[in-house]
């Protein structure tokens, strides 16, 4: 067959940027200040607004595992989603921690709050500076720590230590169950940050190559 009469085979084309996901995820980041805002009025003493605050995160860890599920269904992963998408994830829970840290202001929740922080900020920015280079698969472990994280955020976003009545025992039992989430999330993140250094480690010439 002649290369004239050859058959036409259209090139892969990119998903627009302008698709569901990516609306979802400009979302989240749009919330993040909102969140912080309701999580701090009246120092954190406000039971209205810390309900509003637990509200508002929801909506973010929902609208995040939903944008990430419509993207791989649908084919619509772009490189906005690629960048957009772990800052928002790490823009709401780090404002989470901050947060929670100011309003419970203990040496070992401002420890950790920092710890964390340090580690999901220094993993996502050198995930993505190694983007093109190798793709570097989400471990268990992290995906573990993502949801000991989200449960633990969420109850201590709750007003559960400053509700009365027939809710203070049960505000005080999810209080201590939150704290196993935090302590659980706190230990997963230490231990999926060591499991992402070292395979980075081990992929470290291809990266070189790469760059």
């Amino acid at each position: 067959m002649s290369e004239s009469n050859a058959p036409v085979v259209p090139a892969a084309t990119k998903p627009s940027n302008w698709n569901v996901p990516n609306a979802l995820t400009t979302l989240r980041i749009i919330l993040v200040p909102f969140f912080g805002w309701a999580l701090l009025y009246d120092g954190g003493d406000s039971v209205l607004w810390r309900t509003v605050a637990f509200g508002i995160f929801f909506v973010g860890m929902v609208t995040d595992k939903v944008d990430g599920d419509i993207a791989r269904k649908h084919n619509l992963i772009t490189d906005f989603g690629k960048i957009a998408d772990p800052i928002a994830d790490k823009a709401i829970t780090g404002m989470a921690f901050i947060g929670l840290a100011i309003i419970m202001d203990t040496w070992w929740m401002w420890t950790i709050a920092i710890v964390v922080l340090v580690r999901e900020w220094a993993v996502t920015l050198l995930r993505l500076s190694v983007l093109k280079a190798v793709v570097i698969a989400a471990a268990q472990s992290g995906k573990w720590k993502t949801v000991a994280q989200a449960f633990a955020l969420g109850f201590l976003s709750l007003p559960l230590l400053e509700v009365d009545g027939w809710l203070d025992v049960p505000g005080e039992i999810t209080y201590g169950v939150a704290l196993v989430f935090l302590a659980a999330a706190f230990l997963l993140t230490l231990w999926s940050g060591y499991e992402f250094f070292r395979d980075v480690w081990k992929q470290r010439h291809d990266i070189r190559k790469a760059v």
